[in-house]
């Protein structure tokens, strides 16, 4: 049974990655690091290497079909040709695992592409965990305005103390002055208001009372800027969400890449929020989470679609999802996730963090403000090579004729400012 069921997990994975490469692969060749990205975009979401989950794990399948692999070519180019041949073996698989999953569309992936993915899962080891708690990330921040205002408090709370014993010191000498002079039969200052008093003191105290003066409104101005630049800045923001999907189980331990779920950043400015739909192409097998609290938030899902998973029916009765949105851009400003994610190639940790291992519901990672912005069009380079959008802008850049190009060449690298990211209208309508 392990034989035929990592028989069909091989070729049922390698099917998923290719729908998403719907309308046909390249069949250049195609190295074991491709498989890599491959598996986790389009295989990670149905199958584990290492266990069984939609479909059966991938470890170990060349050793499996040896001998075979032109039938598993085929079997991966166009399932329902190969399940009509009445294979002994694939219709044991068939057997097994068409009732969990049903059996896979025909897939556009070629064979270097189908070989690429196998040298990944062959070469594939279980990650080691790591400790990742330092003495640093107990420590308390500095720079955030909590220590300062704490030292700021100490010092206004000593001055204070101060002042109020070099009052009280005063007020004792005045007294034995008046005692003096009333035994001397000499007359008695009388006592002068409070105010009368300050302005005496300030007066002769000018120069002190000046630089006081200047160090609270530049700490009230100082104060004042950051609480204005934060307005709008919701770094940290996580709100509680209807359903608590956790992210480092998914695109953490599973490998399902970001865009399988957020498919629309591929071809939009929104990466979108994943319909129920998604989400039902692997739970309609799997209804147990990894606790009593993860099948609670799996019976949501069947809740919200109306999946009666005892009776592998939909009932009708659906109850949409109400997700709270956590990043939120201003009207005035364009953002194109297809732009940077296609491409720009840049990944999605750039600008959401590390959320295969840190979130479990996503937060808002980065500020995103314009200085922010800003920054990482400065540093960030213009992957060119390979990447058939800037093949002109490229040949242009390296014709020695246009010397005024040239400077942007001096230092290796091209970065999204020398290509223009500075420009207002960039992100500005």
């Amino acid at each position: 049974m392990g034989l035929r069921f990592n028989h069909f997990l091989l070729t049922f994975k390698i099917l998923a990655f290719a729908l998403l490469l719907a309308g046909g692969a390249d069949s250049g060749a195609v190295s074991a690091q491709d498989g890599e990205k491959l598996f986790k975009q389009n295989c990670s979401s149905c199958h584990r290497i290492d266990q069984d989950m939609t479909g059966p794990a991938l470890k170990g399948t060349r050793e499996r079909w040896e001998g075979r692999e032109d039938l598993l070519y085929k079997w991966i180019q166009n399932p329902a040709a190969v399940a009509d041949m009445g294979d002994s073996y694939v219709n044991s698989l068939l057997a097994e695992w068409m009732p969990r999953a049903g059996l896979m569309n025909a897939q556009a992936v070629s064979k270097e592409e189908i070989d690429a993915i196998l040298d990944y899962v062959d070469n594939w080891e279980p990650p080691v965990a790591e400790e990742t708690t330092t003495a640093q990330d107990d420590a308390p921040a500095v720079g955030d305005g909590g220590i300062s205002s704490t030292w700021l408090l100490i010092v206004v709370f000593i001055l204070l103390i101060l002042v109020f014993s070099l009052w009280g010191v005063r007020s004792s000498l005045k007294k034995l002055q008046d005692a003096i002079a009333e035994s001397e039969g000499r007359e008695i200052t009388p006592e002068m208001p409070f105010g009368e008093k300050a302005k005496i003191w300030l007066w002769d105290n000018k120069v002190y009372v000046s630089v006081f003066g200047i160090f609270v409104v530049v700490y009230l101005a100082v104060a004042g800027y950051d609480a204005l630049m934060g307005v709008g800045v919701y770094t940290g923001y996580t709100p509680d969400q209807p359903i608590k999907f956790d992210h480092s189980l998914h695109a953490g331990e599973n490998g399902v890449a970001c865009v399988y779920c957020h498919h629309s950043a591929t071809k939009s400015k929104h990466a979108g929020i994943p319909s129920t739909n998604i989400c039902m192409n692997c739970h309609k097998a799997i209804n147990q989470g990894r606790s009593d609290e993860g099948t609670a938030e799996i019976q949501k899902i069947y809740a919200a679609v109306g999946w009666d998973p005892d009776t592998q029916q939909y009932t009708g009765e659906e109850n949409p999802i109400q997700w709270v949105r956590v990043h939120v851009l201003p009207d005035h400003a364009y953002f194109n996730h297809a732009q940077h994610y296609v491409v720009g190639e840049i990944e999605c940790q750039e600008c959401h963090g590390q959320i295969q291992e840190d979130y479990t519901v996503a937060g808002q990672y980065a500020p995103l403000t314009m200085g922010w912005c800003i920054d990482c069009h400065n540093q960030t380079e213009v992957k060119m090579d390979g990447n058939g959008y800037y093949d002109e802008v490229h040949s242009r850049l390296v014709d020695h004729n246009k010397e005024e190009l040239k400077k942007y060449l001096e230092d290796g690298t091209i970065t999204a400012r020398e290509l223009g990211g500075w420009e207002c209208s960039k992100c500005h309508y």
